[in-house]
């Protein structure tokens, strides 16, 4: 079988040898971008700064810090997984998002939720809102690992 000729006239590498190559180089590319959206979502901003993007990193981290803590400071309702419909299991998955500052929520709520004032059920509102932008940042972290975003 004849190697194939680029424009040049020279001989390009066989197929198989690149195929393999961009096969490892994927693999590779692939693996961080699961470690960089992973870690964004664990610690918010983290994905990006393991990028070296630290203003989307600070961003990232003081808008999740803040949301999270202005929620919790309300004593909105940080959902468990113990829910007892669908809305209490999303708005767990929501919460969630936020990594490590679900932690701190929880730890923040030793008396528990009080949605009876408006202020309880607006930080419920931030909570899930700073979960959502996590989990959105940490998509974000992954895709631009993976070259398809700046």
């Amino acid at each position: 079988m004849d190697e194939p000729i680029n424009n040049e006239g020279v001989s390009a590498p066989a197929p198989q040898v690149a195929e393999a190559e961009g096969e490892q180089s994927s693999s590779r590319v692939t693996t961080r971008a699961y470690i960089f959206g992973v870690a964004g979502w664990l610690l918010p901003g983290l994905g990006h700064a393991l990028q070296f993007m630290w203003g989307r990193a600070l961003v990232v981290f003081l808008a999740v810090g803040i949301l999270t803590g202005a929620g919790a400071a309300m004593k909105g309702n940080v959902f468990t997984r113990d829910g007892n419909d669908a809305f209490d299991k999303l708005g767990y998955v929501a919460d969630l998002g936020t990594g490590v500052f679900y932690v701190a929520a929880r730890a923040l709520e030793p008396g528990g939720a009080d949605v009876s004032h408006a202020g309880g059920d607006y930080g419920t509102r931030l909570l899930a809102t700073a979960g959502v932008l996590n989990l959105l940042a940490a998509l974000h972290a992954y895709e631009a690992a993976r070259g398809r975003k700046a």
